[in-house]
């Protein structure tokens, strides 16, 4: 059970519904992104062995392993939005009092939705053109490559759209409205 900190909002740290969910869905791709990063090492490693000790080679070891890798950078992207975990600065914002954070905070939400849906609708096009496109070595349709940008598209659109919700609720405490990381240390 999260509490809230003194001077925040009524209803600021606390978990509803919808937190939860995000917060499963994200154990569940963090889970994926292992389970890809697994495979990945044992393609590209089995791929050296086979190379180097037998002569021999696995055709579609580096078209798999570069499309999961590509899958596991879209999701841990989504990851690390949920988680926010984003290195930027705040150079400008942190000197605002904080309305003029939270109107800062709300103008980043609505152009990161913004890219968002156009990421979603370029996804999209690109999975419609490719679908019977097969894939040079494995011959799978190269719909699943494009596919990434779709589920990253609404997956960061939920997180966004519920943190900005919260913003317009009133549910986040004056501290939380900047919502990056300014150095890798602090992450």
């Amino acid at each position: 059970m999260n509490e809230t900190s003194p001077g925040a909002p009524a209803g600021a740290g606390s978990s509803t519904a919808v937190d939860r969910f995000l917060g499963a869905y994200c154990k569940v791709l963090e889970a994926v992104i292992a389970v890809c990063l697994l495979v990945m090492v044992v393609l590209v490693f089995g791929n050296v062995v086979l190379r180097y000790g037998f002569n021999s080679g696995i055709s579609i070891s580096e078209e798999i392993s570069r499309w999961l890798f590509v899958w596991l950078t879209f999701l841990g992207g989504v990851v690390a939005l949920h988680e926010k975990a984003h290195l930027g600065t705040e150079m400008l914002v942190s000197h605002l009092g904080p309305t003029g954070k939270k109107v800062c905070l709300i103008i980043g939400y609505l152009l990161m939705l913004a890219i968002c849906w156009l990421l979603f609708r370029g996804a999209l096009e690109q999975t419609k053109i490719n679908f019977d496109n097969s894939a040079p070595s494995s011959g799978l349709s190269m719909a699943w490559f494009y596919s990434v940008g779709l589920v990253f598209g609404v997956s960061a659109a939920a997180i966004l759209l519920n943190d900005l919700i919260k913003v317009l609720m009133g549910r986040v405490a004056d501290e939380d409205l900047i919502i990056i990381k300014e150095t890798e240390d602090h992450a």
